[in-house]
């Protein structure tokens, strides 16, 4: 038998992850022990997203995988699929959440609304799902990843609580949300606020002309002040609707891609969870008021 290499005890587990705020969970709980790779960057929309060559073979080449789940990742369903019969060791983090817990819009055929991390406590649930993956493949890192993923959800608990008190500065009446896409109805039922997307919960159709000029209707009859872009979804429609009916755009939110690692956008690093969603309702309180 080959010698094991000198420094193999330090080599890190390699894991691939595909959104972004999947990436960051597991960088959270992986710590020092994991090198992560996330395949998809800031402002790549998940829902259109094909695995180019390279990424198959990153796949392949990973200890252990996670991926949202919920069809988030439409279009690569199959290939997790296909990976987990080769007894590669596949996660989809949001298994951890309780069905009943989970949306089914109209619209989406049967299917949940993948959308799971704009509730905070949500997002909390998927943190044992990335415990016991890491954990099963390096049982010497167990420990670690428990204590690490218990101090994770008390910082989750107090993000939830901090987007609650924001959320509480605007009067109920004054929380519509406005997006390009229908990403926060998780957001809506966890801090009181009532969301109108132009398009549906997926990006692959185009708002078509009436979608526009109903939300036109919409935004002038409730008199709503500001709406809000995307960082992963083209703003030219929303910009045409904004302009019809004399809003304004209270800024660019994050919907289904964080920010770039050690972007600070306010004073928040939208490269982490945590502060691409204080970031967000920070965005949103400001414009509403």
């Amino acid at each position: 038998a080959a010698l094991p290499l000198a420094g193999a005890a330090e080599q890190k587990i390699q894991v691939v992850t595909t959104v972004t705020m999947v990436t960051d969970l597991v960088r959270q709980v992986g710590g020092e022990r994991v090198e992560v790779r996330g395949l998809m960057g800031p402002g790549v929309d998940p829902h259109l997203y094909k695995a180019a060559a390279s990424d198959v073979a990153k796949l392949q080449q990973a200890e252990v995988i996670f991926y949202s789940g919920l069809l988030l990742e439409g279009k690569m369903q199959d290939l997790f699929t296909r990976l987990a019969r080769t007894k590669k060791q596949v996660y989809a983090v949001t298994e951890g959440i309780a069905p009943e817990k989970l949306l089914e819009p109209p619209g989406m055929n049967g299917h949940y609304d993948p959308h799971v991390w704009f509730d905070v406590t949500l997002w909390s649930a998927c943190v044992d799902t990335v415990v016991k993956g890491l954990g099963e493949f390096d049982p010497a890192g167990k420990a670690d990843y428990e204590r690490r993923g218990q101090e994770y959800k008390e910082q989750l608990r107090k993000l939830h609580e901090w987007a609650l008190a924001r959320a509480a500065e605007l009067p109920r009446e004054k929380r519509i949300l406005v997006t390009s896409h229908d990403a926060f109805n998780y957001f809506a039922r966890a801090y009181g606020f009532e969301v109108v997307g132009l398009q549906g919960v997926s990006t692959v159709s185009e708002a078509s002309l009436a979608d526009m000029a109903s939300l036109v209707d919409f935004l002038k009859q409730r008199k709503v002040k500001a709406i809000f872009v995307e960082t992963s979804v083209n703003p030219e429609a929303l910009q045409r609707v904004a302009q019809d009916a004399g809003v304004k755009i209270g800024g660019e939110i994050f919907s289904d891609a964080m920010g770039a690692p050690g972007e600070v956008r306010e004073g928040f690093d939208v490269g982490t969870y945590d502060g691409m969603m204080r970031y967000n309702m920070s965005t949103i309180v400001r414009a509403m008021k």
